[in-house]
């Protein structure tokens, strides 16, 4: 799969992720001061996010090391949203209820570039070796393919 086709893939995670953090964080915010409310909002759509990046986005399978290191997907989006929010609100007057849609524009970006090298970084208590060949899977989620003379004659 190419890097094109996963940012389309991940822009419509990310689509359906925002719509979810943004529904959990209006009904929050019903009962939560806007702040924990975008902070709880940004774990349970966070969740949502790892697994629907795992299998769409990268076609990868969910393994606990990448459920671990997921939230640093999300630490610099985290961290940005939510300096944003408080600038919006607290320094710029916006609304609390629009304030986090804006904040999140600008973390795109970070956001892809780091879990793209979580999701696609090998995971050796599933896969082997991968200069063995034997279930390594490639970055488009097809087994790889080498000779019986190792990975050198197959031209990798």
């Amino acid at each position: 799969m190419t890097v094109r086709i996963q940012m389309v893939r991940f822009a419509l995670v990310g689509a359906a992720n925002t719509g979810t953090y943004y529904a959990f964080y209006l009904l929050l915010l019903t009962r939560l001061p806007y702040v924990a409310a975008h902070v709880a909002a940004s774990v349970l759509s966070m969740i949502g996010s790892f697994f629907l990046n795992s299998w769409f986005t990268y076609r990868t399978r969910p393994t606990w090391r990448k459920f671990l290191l997921f939230p640093l997907t999300n630490a610099a989006n985290f961290v940005i949203t939510t300096v944003g929010v408080y600038v919006l609100v607290d320094v710029l007057h916006f609304g609390s209820r629009y304030a986090p849609l804006i904040a999140a524009a600008g973390a795109i970006p970070i956001t892809f570039v780091v879990s793209r090298a979580i999701m696609l970084r090998p995971d050796p208590a599933v896969d082997p070796d991968p200069r063995e060949g034997a279930g390594h899977v490639t970055a488009a989620g097809a087994p790889a393919v080498t000779s019986p003379a190792g990975p050198a004659a197959s031209g990798r």
